[in-house]
């Protein structure tokens, strides 16, 4: 049995890794990444967002260790760390999927039954 402390301590981790996913424009950037490794004026010009909002998620992004950096003479490569966080992304946008069908059959029965 893990000892409350410890408990909260894996929560607040948990709750840090989420919050990563609490942006679109950070859920973009990761699935960007997925694809090939990117400076960030690749991601910049790919997203059509401002090259300080990119710097801004991708710090953190690095903050909770998602991607990772190489520099590669004057310019810094941000990848993945590791591949599973598309694989992640994929089953939460497969719930919303179903949330929404689900709505949506919910939603007919009630213009029907009106």
């Amino acid at each position: 049995m893990i000892s409350q402390t410890l408990a909260q301590e894996v929560s607040q981790l948990e709750a840090n890794l989420c919050s990563a996913f609490a942006d679109p424009t950070r859920i973009l950037i990761l699935y960007a990444l997925d694809e090939k490794p990117r400076s960030v004026n690749d991601l910049t010009s790919e997203l059509g967002i401002p090259q300080p909002t990119t710097s801004r998620h991708l710090k953190v992004l690095r903050d909770r260790c998602l991607v990772q950096t190489a520099r590669q003479g004057t310019s810094i490569t941000y990848k993945l760390s590791d591949p599973r966080l598309i694989q992640a992304l994929d089953l939460l946008r497969s719930v919303l999927r179903d949330q929404i069908a689900y709505n949506a059959i919910l939603m007919e029965e009630i213009e029907t039954n009106d």
